[in-house]
């Protein structure tokens, strides 16, 4: 068990740290797909220099490292319950080296329990087969795009695609919702797992295990592979593309499984998956728990580090990309001269806050000035030099609409001027950008990696009882990029994106499948 132990670290460090060649292989040629110069370009450029970054580091890709969910195969007579120990000890291992978030949290409390340990976490399936060695599968999905998830009822009415009956076309219906539905919010563009069938509960989880299919396979049952086969082509047609920014890529993967329902029930389950595609298996030798063999590794390798120097050259001989360098305290007058779609450069002091610090700030005093200030909605992984200073492990942005009632109000009370996340907020937050001279700015979901490397120096933390992930960090940064995507004139490329999407969608609506 110690040596068992031993390897389910070295597959939690590699699954959070090293992005398999299968999901390698579908965002370089989603790169190569996209237009020089764009937005979708530029955020593309960045994934594939933070996924690269990851790997010289050692160094967790996003700074979400979600849920641990592993999905194991053990022959007859292995000890389940003593695997089970070993595995829990490697994730507070692995939690207490920075490779891991500490993500556990109390559903009544809110307490984090601070090493990934607790009621229900990590997940743990196991399943007996007749092979003569342990299959161990680890899937690192992060809050953003689980979010996204999404379980529709048939016969169904769909947004911009009309009645979803119960056949292949109602499927297919849902399944292109599924993905307009996720727009950026879930670090497009993404994978998604399908499951037709089962109960509620049974529905999720076939979509969570295709997700463990390789994204180079072909679907054996031959509806369902013209099925992916049909999303995979149309899905990328919406135009929402990386970020929710607009582009030629919208979907890098559609894996479809189908199991037997009731009468009564027709679920169509969505699991839906950001670009950051964290997972990886190993095979397991049970007599001494040593790794025989890593899954997910098989073809053809790709450089980045070539493919970024291409992208630099194209993108200084075409982007017509306005920039702007911004440093706190920010005035109104320098607000008010942004526009949607320029890049803004940071250097200075920013402010971390999440779900906690927004709740807490709407009925508290600040515990530092906010005037002119910026507020970054990140959750970092954070860790403790050899003379006890904290350093930022991973710090990529959060999903911001959650932040969506609380926002504009904490703008105006407490005079921020710029706020950070993916995805785009609503229109309460909009309103308010326009009333009191704020800025939205959409950073590049996932890349954990590159704006870590933008910080340069934690200054100070503030409010740590709500655990490292929702406390109030303030770091001094150097180079941190990110594209208003909402200005102070009631402009927002994601409800133009989201409207476009909306558009294209409708031209799904006619049966495909009989």
């Amino acid at each position: 068990m110690e040596k068992f132990q031993e390897s389910m670290y070295k597959l939690i460090v590699e699954t959070s740290t090293n992005l398999p060649k299968d999901v390698r292989r579908a965002i370089a040629a989603a790169k190569i797909r996209e237009n020089a110069g764009t937005r979708a370009a530029m955020s593309l450029d960045t994934i594939t220099k933070n996924i690269k970054m990851a790997d010289d580091n050692v160094s967790p890709i996003c700074q979400d490292t979600g849920l641990p969910t592993f999905k194991i195969k053990v022959p007859v007579n292995v000890n389940q319950i003593e695997m089970k120990k070993a595995i829990k000890k490697a994730v507070a291992e692995a939690t207490g080296d920075a490779k891991l978030r500490p993500n556990s949290v109390d559903s009544i409390t809110g307490d984090n329990s601070g090493d990934n340990l607790g009621e229900g976490t990590p997940v743990i399936k196991f399943e007996q087969w007749e092979e003569d060695y342990i299959d161990v599968r680890l899937i690192l999905k992060g809050g953003g795009c689980e979010n996204k998830n999404i379980q529709y009822s048939l016969p169904a009415e769909l947004e911009g695609l009309g009645r979803a009956g119960r056949d292949l076309d109602g499927i297919r219906k849902c399944i292109m919702h599924s993905v307009y539905q996720a727009q950026g919010q879930g670090c497009s563009a993404g994978f998604i797992g399908v499951g037709i069938g089962g109960d509620r509960t049974s529905g999720y989880e076939l979509a969570k295990e295709m997700l463990f299919r390789s994204a180079d396979d072909v679907n054996p049952n031959e509806n369902l592979r013209k099925l992916e086969e049909y999303v995979m082509e149309n899905a990328n047609k919406l135009g929402i593309g990386t970020m929710g920014f607009g582009g030629e890529t919208t979907l890098l993967g559609c894996k479809v499984g189908v199991i037997n329902r009731i009468p009564a029930s027709f679920f169509v389950s969505v699991a839906y998956n950001c670009w950051a595609y964290r997972r990886l298996g190993v095979k397991i030798d049970p007599a001494c728990g040593e790794i025989q063999e890593w899954l997910y590794q098989e073809g053809e390798e790709v450089d980045f580090e070539k493919m970024k120097e291409e992208a630099a050259a194209a993108l200084e001989e075409k982007s017509e990309v306005r920039q702007v360098t911004l440093e706190a305290p920010i005035t109104e007058e320098q607000i008010r001269q942004l526009r949607v779609g320029d890049v803004v450069t940071i250097n200075g002091m920013m402010h971390t806050g999440r779900d906690a610090i927004h709740k807490y700030l709407t009925d508290h005093d600040a515990p530092v000035d906010l005037n002119g200030q910026i507020i970054y909605h990140c959750g970092p992984v954070m860790a403790k030099d050899g003379e006890g200073n904290w350093v930022v492990k991973a710090a990529g942005p959060t999903t911001s609409i959650r932040e969506e009632p609380y926002q504009g109000d904490i703008m105006k009370k407490f005079g921020i001027r710029a706020v950070i996340g993916k995805g785009g907020m609503g229109k309460k937050t909009l309103q308010a950008l326009g009333e009191h001279g704020g800025v939205y700015l959409n950073a590049i979901g996932g890349a954990a990696q590159y704006y870590a490397e933008c910080m340069q120096k934690v200054e100070g933390v503030d409010l740590m009882e709500f655990g490292i992930p929702e406390a109030m960090w303030h770091i001094n940064v150097k180079g941190f990029t990110a594209v208003v995507t909402m200005d102070s004139h009631g402009n927002s490329l994601h409800q133009d994106v989201e409207a476009s999407s909306l558009e294209r969608l409708s031209q799904f609506k006619e049966p495909v499948f009989k």
